[in-house]
C-alpha cells in the first residue's frame, strides 16, 4: 500500500486530501446533491489521491454514481442511515466505539474541538461525532489557513483520536448492509482512503 506523500500544505497532493475528505463529508451527511452528481457523471476515474491502492475502489464509486440514478441513492441513504427509529447503520463514532450514542468519545471530541477554536455550526441535525462532521474536521486541519491550528501534527492527533479506531467497523457495517450499494462502494473507497491516511501517519515515526 503506497502512502500519500505529506507535504507543505499547499501541495497538491494535500489539496487532494483535503478534497477526498470534503467529499466523504459530502456524501455521508446526504446524499449528492444535483451539482455533485453531475461532476461524477464526468469524473475521471484516475484516483483523486495519488497511489495505486485508491485506483481501484475510486473507479467503483464513479461506476455507482453513473450506473444508480440520483433520486435511487437518496432512497438508499435513506434507508440505511434515516429511518424511523433506530437507522439501519449508525455513523456516530460513539455509537462504535462505546456502544451508544452520546457517550464519552463525544464528550472527549468536544473538548479536542474547543481546543481547536470550532463548534457545531448551528443545527445541523446531527452531534459532532457523525462521520460527516470528522471527515470536515480533517478537511480544515488540511487546508486552513492558520498554520498554528491546521498542520500535520493537528491532523495526526485527530485522526488518531477521532476516527483510526472505528471507521473500518462503520464500511464494515455498510458493506455487509445488503440493501446497500452506491454507499458500498463509498464504504470501500472510504476504507481505502482512511488506510491510506493511517500509512502515512504511521511513517512518521519511521
Amino acid at each position: 500500500m503506497p502512502a500519500l506523500n505529506f507535504a507543505a500544505p499547499d501541495d497538491g497532493d494535500e489539496l487532494a486530501r483535503a478534497e477526498v475528505y470534503g467529499l466523504l463529508a459530502q456524501l455521508f451527511y446526504a446524499p449528492p446533491a444535483e451539482a455533485l452528481y453531475a461532476q461524477f457523471q464526468v469524473a475521471v476515474t484516475v484516483a483523486p489521491v495519488s497511489g495505486a491502492f485508491l485506483e481501484r475502489s475510486w473507479s467503483e464509486l464513479v461506476a455507482a454514481a453513473r450506473r444508480i440514478d440520483r433520486t435511487a441513492i437518496g432512497r438508499e441513504f435513506d434507508a440505511l442511515f434515516q429511518g424511523i427509529g433506530k437507522p439501519e447503520i449508525f455513523v456516530y463514532a460513539s455509537f462504535h466505539l462505546s456502544g451508544k450514542l452520546n457517550e464519552k468519545p463525544l464528550v472527549e471530541l468536544r473538548h479536542a474541538l474547543r481546543a481547536l477554536g470550532l463548534q457545531a455550526a448551528g443545527e445541523t441535525g446531527v452531534t459532532e461525532d457523525h462521520i460527516a462532521s470528522l471527515c470536515e474536521v480533517m478537511r480544515f486541519l488540511i487546508a486552513g489557513e492558520d498554520a498554528g491550528t491546521s498542520n500535520l501534527a493537528a491532523q495526526r492527533r485527530f485522526f488518531d483520536a477521532h476516527l483510526r479506531r472505528w471507521v473500518d467497523a462503520l464500511c464494515d457495517a455498510i458493506e455487509a448492509n445488503p440493501g446497500a450499494d452506491f454507499y458500498r462502494a463509498l464504504a470501500r473507497f472510504a476504507r481505502d482512503f482512511f488506510a491510506v491516511e493511517a500509512e502515512g501517519f504511521d511513517l512518521l515515526d519511521a
